[in-house]
Order: structure tokens, then sequence, then C-alpha cells
């Protein structure tokens, strides 16, 4: 018994467990759009925490439609920065319920080193091009969807 008990064992190690998120049955590595204020938007992915520390501070800019998503472990107290970035953002947090709690509009690479978010747990958050949440009538409250 402690035999098959060991084998089960490493072989759920060995596959890794299968996180499944809101909207299916989706893992966080097939998520590749976002549905935000009534809009479809093309989301590269921050999962690993070297990816969530550089974000999108090496690009040069989002195009209309485009966008971040930082994908965490557990939810928590997550706040951003815009160190190294070469442009401006609007930073949306999100709920692991997909409810937006906290949108920051307009961040630019002048304001670090000071930090951003709400006094909240969150999972996700979400980085588009500055003035999307405007554009869009995105708020607090808003659901998110999450597609592949």
């Amino acid at each position: 018994m402690k035999k098959y008990f060991f084998i089960l064992i490493i072989f759920i190690l060995a596959t890794g467990f299968l996180v499944t998120l809101p909207g299916g049955n989706l893992t966080p590595e097939s998520i590749r759009y976002v549905k935000v204020a009534g809009q479809r938007i093309r989301v590269d992915l921050a999962i690993s925490p070297e990816a969530q520390t550089k974000g999108l501070a090496s690009r040069t800019g989002l195009s209309e439609g485009e966008g971040m998503l930082f994908i965490f472990d557990v939810p928590g107290k997550h706040l951003f920065w815009m160190k190294e970035m070469n442009f401006p953002i609007d930073i949306i947090w999100i709920t692991e319920n997909m409810q937006v709690v906290h949108v920051e509009k307009n961040a630019a690479p002048e304001s670090y080193p000071e930090t951003f978010g709400p006094d909240a747990y969150i999972k996700y958050v979400l980085e588009v091009p500055a003035g999307y949440s405007d554009k869009n009538n995105l708020k607090v409250g808003d659901r998110i969807l999450l597609s592949d």
C-alpha cells in the first residue's frame, strides 16, 4: 500500500498541479484575451516572478487592444511602480472573483519610485495603454472575463 501511495505522490509532483481559473477550464498559460469594459484585449502574460518584475519595462509602447496580465499565485496586496517604463499606462487591479477594485489612470514613468495599488487583496493586474479606462468608461466594480 505504501508503494502505491508513494508512486501516486511522485506522479502528482511530476505532472504538476493544474490551476483552473474563472471562466472555464483555463490554465494561466492558456489565457490570451481579457474582456474588460466591453472591449477584448490581447494580453501578454506575467506569471513568473521574473516576468512580473520586468513587466512592460523593456517595451516602447502598447498598441490599442494590447495589454499585459499579471497572474499571482495567491491573492495579496500587490503594489506596482513605473521603474524603467518608457510610456504611461492605466493599471487595473482585479480580485480573484474577477472584479475591478482599483484603477490607476495614466501612471507616468516619472512617478517612480512611487508605488500604486489598492488596500485590497487581488489576484490579477492588467496594464493597458494610458487613457483606456476613460475611453471605455471602466470603473471600480466592473467584471473582467478571461479567454483563450
